[in-house]
């Protein structure tokens, strides 16, 4: 299962993806550097999974057309929960004392 990987799994897994894209995309390490603006080494260390600045993996992807990843880390909240508080109906009675009437 995938949320059972380790750490460095999931860097390793990351910088494949990102390779297999770049070639997909025709492109050599150096230009990737290049257009992204990072450092070839972000790049080279990114792709073996050795780990990446966030700076590095943003402007990579954004140069891959991938940003979308970005997205499905923290996806927009679709109904706000303190709008569903507010939405909420009105109590209509008081509960039920546990220890008997009080005055």
């Amino acid at each position: 299962m995938q949320n059972e990987l380790t750490i460095e799994e999931w860097e390793t897994e990351f910088g494949r993806q990102v390779r297999e894209i770049r070639l997909r995309q025709n492109l050599d390490q150096r230009t990737l550097a290049l257009r992204a603006g990072v450092a070839l080494n972000a790049v080279k260390r990114l792709e073996s999974g050795k780990g990446a600045t966030i700076k590095s993996m943003i402007g990579v992807l954004r140069t891959l057309k991938r940003a979308d990843w970005l997205t499905t880390l923290s996806p927009p909240v679709s109904v706000s929960p303190l709008q569903l508080l507010k939405t909420r109906k009105p109590r209509e009675r008081a509960s039920k004392s546990k220890g008997g009437m009080h005055a």
